[in-house]
């Protein structure tokens, strides 16, 4: 994984969790890797993965069964939605709109670009 300078690692891990159960990957009631596996996997500091299982456990996406490691909670992929989009409404839509806005796109423009990004990266298609 390669990590960019602009976000905590942590918080680029706990979005990388996520993105895996949204793409069904780690399923809902599932154990995840743990926190010596992630750490490996993904190169970074075993402390590192600790702080995003705890910020994900706080948000209720995973849960620690003591001794057997975490799991993805029952209602993961709805607390990851619900979280997303409202960071995505406020954080990245304004600057969105006002993109289409100076370069006269309209959102009937956007359709058929965005039903094609949908059959060709989640299909099967991404990795």
């Amino acid at each position: 994984m390669e990590f960019k300078d602009t976000q905590a690692i942590y918080l680029q891990i706990a979005d990388y969790i996520c993105e895996q159960v949204l793409l069904n990957k780690w399923p809902p009631e599932e154990r995840i890797p743990s926190v010596r596996e992630l750490a490996v996997a993904l190169e970074v500091n075993p402390n590192t993965v600790m702080r995003t299982c705890e910020l994900l456990q706080q948000q209720e996406i995973i849960q620690n069964k003591r001794g057997i490691g975490y799991f993805i909670s029952p209602d993961a992929v709805k607390k990851i939605r619900e979280y997303k989009k409202e960071a995505f409404i406020n954080n990245e839509l304004p600057s969105f709109f006002r993109n289409l806005y100076l370069l006269g796109i309209t959102l009937d423009e956007l359709k058929p670009h965005f039903e094609k990004f949908k059959k060709s990266k989640f299909n099967g298609h991404e990795n």
